[in-house]
């Protein structure tokens, strides 16, 4: 509307794994073979790189010894210690979510947009990104006024992390106005619009302002500005303010002049003419944004209310790039413009994380003379400087922005979780930067507010002050004050020698087998006794069921000790796809040397081997070896969105949810075409909760080119819900259609599975048969389950247990085919399925739940609810809840069952087995 708008006003710690020590030197080897003498210049490679690396940065940090520098040393269990976690955790997470979910049930529409924030903090600590982004939205949902919708909003897109998708502005949205930045700037409480079409799209920025004809007007009094006069209507600018009004006519020396002297009041001609014109057309939008900055400063010094938010609104609407956003905050903030400062704050926000490297940024949001300035205008909220903290801390744990961004942070907290969660990060980041005393501080201080898992803190903090006495006290007197959770064992570890202390790892795998630090612990120790066999072995075990870059790390490593270099160039390239930046030993090597490195010393394959290397690892269920051949032929052909695309389903399975949408990401920007480019977008708003928008992706795909994945992707979607009759023809007809298109035999395998399954669900079993077998010919390996359905469905189980059986064989990762194979055999049997299910996968819940049911059925009441608490403390499952609270129930225990409900409503609001169950058990107490 307004070209060059602004020319005028412008001339106006480190993963655990990686702490090394050093290992005595082996005596004289023997002549070395050719694979050893590659091996022994791999070494002399990596003692170059280390020895450059240390010497540029020994000026700030201490130099080891030299021996110490072989990257096959290997961290001292000594050294070793868990990562603390960031985010709220607690001794009782059951009864923080059910307390949550009545809050949420019980508290006004105007306060449950924090309520559900302080849902969101509970969330992020746990491992499914989707509750947390589920709770986001409801969050943002329920806002009521700008400056809390501005935050959501960009937190949303954030999430989405759509500033990676090249193409796209830091305005764009996703097409609701949940996340539409026109939308945010609008004050109100009305939740069911935000599921309404983004605004943006009727909005096409111009205004429609009517001729304003200043010949009829009957002025009688002149505003003087220097040699100027400006001719007014006395009562049209006495009706801007009551100021006006008694300057003319309240008796003052001005309301019996007809000229006025306005030269000193710091407004021009230009200015006092508009001003003159809004008292007629009530409108600012013919004005220049010049003109309308001297508008707004006149609207303060006179308090004219509706000037004021006419020139705030006009001057909001022009806010759209950062360059705009730093130059007018400043005049928002110095004339209180609210939804300048909102719309100025919202460009900030959706152009994170890249914003917060701008100074000028960075004075503005996270300085504390910055808070007090937002304050002033109603823009500084703790919701603002949570999400701002997540970045910082993402970004950088050590920076003096994150820290000063965490006590802003803390000064914004009211409300106890609040506190909690401000001062355990803060004492989080003051442990990373090894200052000690301040980190202990802030720990205490959180843990006085409540959080108990702020006392690992505390105890952390003194260990690293030396006193290792008191650590293990702070620890010890925990475990016996309160109910005994897997990382309080975890924690005294550390504080413990010999025995003890391998008892205290022990006890924490038995508490909680997810998490990592005990593993890495034992493996390092077994690597101590020279069995690196079990050393690896004892990695497999949680790698198994969670894959992290610090175990492939530890791997790999172990590997290259063994001289193993495909086992670790697997491991690293398979990190590498999770972290891209990641460093190793030590921080001194970046991955993607070590793959250089160990490249000569494996044997070499071409993009054709490749692919058939990748056809054998997807057949056989290996998603590591997949990610890495993945990998491998990405570094050859980088461009490839195939690939990438191939990259996120591996990840996904995996539940690497976060590298697999940067995977997503990554094809989409690699599409070669328009209709390849829908479909990854399409897959990314489906796998970010908006269904509709993916299949709206799809059909547009569809309309510029039939392809296999735009098929694929709306079979896909639309399956995604209870199926009638004519949906599943539908579904049918779609992958059919897919089928025809080209593609691979991994894919098409893919999709020889679900038409097995939707025929499976119409009953016609004989042709899901006939699927099955033919997903089978081409080794999609999981059509083994499938088929075994079909022999249960035609009531031949031994088909059935034999088909799983083969699954079993051929599977590296088989824990959910012992799973499915208990369906198909006697209950002894079942149980040894079910138990080897457990120890290969404790994170599978149906074989607790199945356990649970068959001693319920014995009577064994206690027994069935301590199997199901026994996962519940370490996975808070929606159907283990749930099968809880109906034991509970059945028991009369009405209380522990309301509980449960609760808290699995607070997972999943909709659960309808759930909710009736919930109101059974609350009508008694009614």
């Amino acid at each position: 509307m307004h070209p060059n708008l602004f020319t005028t006003m412008r001339t106006l710690k480190l993963i655990e794994g990686c702490k090394a020590t050093a290992l005595n030197p082996p005596p004289p080897p023997p002549p070395p073979s050719t694979t050893e003498r590659a091996g022994e210049k791999l070494f002399q490679n990596l003692q170059d790189h280390l020895r450059v690396n240390s010497f540029r940065s020994k000026s700030n940090r201490t130099h080891p010894p030299k021996d110490s520098l072989l990257p096959y040393g290997l961290p001292n269990t000594d050294l070793l210690e868990p990562q603390i976690d960031p985010s709220l955790k607690f001794v009782d997470l059951i009864d923080k979510l059910a307390q949550v979910y009545r809050s949420i049930e019980n508290c006004s529409q105007f306060e449950k947009a924090d309520a559900f924030l302080e849902q969101c903090a509970i969330f992020r600590g746990l491992s499914d990104p989707k509750l947390f982004r589920r709770s986001l939205r409801s969050a943002r949902q329920h806002a009521v006024n700008v400056h809390t919708k501005v935050v959501l909003a960009s937190w949303l897109r954030y999430e989405r992390r759509e500033d990676e998708l090249i193409g796209t502005t830091s305005m764009d949205c996703c097409g609701r106005n949940l996340e539409c930045p026109k939308a945010s700037l609008v004050s109100g409480y009305d939740p069911e619009r935000v599921y309404d079409p983004c605004i943006c799209s009727g909005y096409n920025g111009d205004v429609d302002v009517e001729e304003c004809s200043t010949s009829e007007v009957d002025y009688d009094m002149s505003f003087c500005i220097g040699d100027d006069e400006v001719p007014c209507v006395r009562r049209k600018i006495a009706s801007l303010s009551i100021p006006f009004k008694a300057m003319l006519y309240a008796g003052f020396r001005e309301t019996k002049r007809s000229t006025i002297n306005f030269t000193r009041n710091g407004i021009s001609v230009e200015g006092m003419r508009a001003a003159e014109m809004f008292t007629r057309v009530r409108k600012v939008e013919m004005f220049p944004p010049n003109v309308v900055l001297e508008l707004l400063t006149l609207a303060n010094q006179f308090c004219c209310d509706e000037l004021k938010a006419a020139c705030d609104m006009f001057l909001a609407r022009l806010v759209s790039n950062l360059d705009d956003a730093v130059l007018l905050i400043e005049y928002g903030l110095e004339e209180a413009a609210y939804l300048l400062v909102a719309a100025c704050l919202q460009v900030f926000l959706r152009e994170l994380p890249n914003s917060i490297h701008n100074p000028n940024v960075v004075k503005i949001l996270c300085s504390a003379e910055g808070r007090e300035r937002l304050a002033l205008v109603g823009h500084a909220s703790f919701t603002l400087y949570l999400f701002l903290s997540q970045i910082a801390m993402e970004d950088d744990m050590k920076s003096n922005t994150t820290v000063m961004v965490l006590e802003c942070l803390v000064e914004c907290a009211v409300e106890t979780w609040q506190k909690q969660l401000a001062c355990h990060q803060l004492g989080v980041v003051m442990l990373e930067r090894k200052e000690y005393k301040d980190a202990q501080r802030w720990f205490n201080s959180a843990a006085k507010a409540g959080h108990v898992y702020s006392l690992v803190g505390v105890a952390r903090s003194k260990f690293k002050l030396g006193h290792r006495y008191s650590a293990y006290k702070t620890m010890s007197s925990l475990i016996s004050g309160c109910s005994a959770t897997g990382w309080m064992y975890q924690e005294r570890s550390l504080y413990r020698i010999g025995e003890e202390k391998v008892l205290d790892i022990d006890i924490a795998t038995d508490l909680d087998p997810t998490l990592t630090f005990p593993y890495k612990f034992r493996a390092v120790s077994l690597v101590e006794e020279s069995q690196f066999g079990a050393a690896v072995a004892e990695l497999n075990k949680i790698l198994r069921f969670k894959v992290s870059p610090d175990c492939l790390e530890m791997r790999a490593w172990i590997s290259i000790a063994m001289k193993n270099y495909e086992g670790a160039l697997k491991d690293i390239r398979a990190l590498l796809t999770l972290e891209p930046n990641f460093l190793m030993f030590n921080k001194q090597i970046h991955g993607d040397h070590m793959v250089e490195l160990l490249r000569p010393l494996v044997q070499r394959r071409n993009q054709a081997d490749c692919w058939m290397q990748l056809y054998d690892r997807w057949s056989s269920v290996d998603d590591i070896g997949s990610l890495a051949v993945v990998h491998h032929m990405l570094a050859n052909d980088p461009g490839k969105s195939l690939l990438r695309f191939r990259q996120s389903l591996l990840l996904l399975r995996l539940n690497c949810q976060k590298a697999a949408m940067r995977s997503l990401r990554l094809a989409r920007n690699h599409s070669k075409s328009e209709h390849e480019r829908l479909v990854y977008e399409g897959w990314i708003l489906y796998d970010t909760g908006h269904r509709e928008e993916a299949l709206a992706k799809a059909e547009e795909s569809v309309s510029i080119q039939r392809s296999f994945e735009a098929y694929f992707l709306k079979a896909y979607a639309l399956a995604d819900s209870t199926l009638d009759p004519e949906s599943s023809k539908y579904v049918i007809q779609l992958l059919e259609e897919a089928l025809r298109c080209p593609s691979d035999g991994l894919r098409k395998g893919q999709a020889l599975n679900n038409l097995g399954s939707v025929y499976v669900d119409c009953g016609k079993l004989d042709l899901a048969a006939d699927f099955y077998k033919n997903a089978l010919t081409i080794k999609h390996t999981r059509a083994h389950q499938g088929l075994a359905r079909v022999y249960h469905l035609k009531s031949q189980r031994k088909d059935a247990y034999n088909e799983m059986t083969k699954l079993i064989e051929k599977a590296q990762n088989n824990a959910s085919a012992f799973e499915k194979r208990s369906e198909y055999c006697d209950r002894e049997v079942a149980q040894r399925d079910l138990v080897m299910a457990t120890q290969l996968d404790p994170l599978r819940t149906y074989p607790y739940r199945y356990r649970a049911a068959v001693l319920m059925d014995d009577h064994k009441e206690t027994e069935a609810i301590e199997e199901l608490s026994k996962a519940i403390a370490f996975k808070p499952d929606l159907q283990l809840l749930h099968l809880r609270a109906a034991f509970f129930a059945s028991m009369r225990e009405t209380t522990d069952a309301i509980r449960d409900c609760e808290a699995a409503l607070s997972l999943d609001p909709c659960h309808k087995d759930t909710i009736n169950l919930y109101h059974k058990v609350r009508e008694p107490q009614a």
